[in-house]
């Protein structure tokens, strides 16, 4: 489970995924099964979320790592290189951006 801690000393990756209400759910199943049998045994990798908005429509992905550095190679696996490529299909557009936490409250 992500620990939101203003010390965090790793690296927070926010994804948005823009897709249809349509494809929702596919979307979510793909990611589910990328994190349940690829992502969350990388190296590096500490924790993640998935968020769903009410219209169907965005995906957000919490995900925490242990470097940047630990994040980049997971993206480049044989394995996630595929899967992006189904994930991609089923959404519009996916973005992640990398971020620090500033505060929490």
């Amino acid at each position: 489970m992500p620990q939101i801690v203003k010390d965090f000393q790793g690296q927070t990756v926010i994804t948005t995924f823009e897709t249809t209400p349509a494809m929702a759910f596919d979307l979510v199943e793909a990611l589910e099964a990328a994190y349940r049998d690829c992502i969350r045994h990388q190296p590096g990798f500490i924790a993640a979320g998935l968020h769903m908005n009410d219209a169907r429509t965005r995906i957000c992905n919490y995900s925490q790592w242990q470097s940047r550095a630990d994040y980049q190679a997971m993206l480049r696996t044989p394995e996630m290189r595929e899967r992006n490529r189904r994930i991609n299909e089923l959404c519009r557009s996916f973005e992640p951006v990398m971020y620090e936490v500033t505060e929490v409250f």
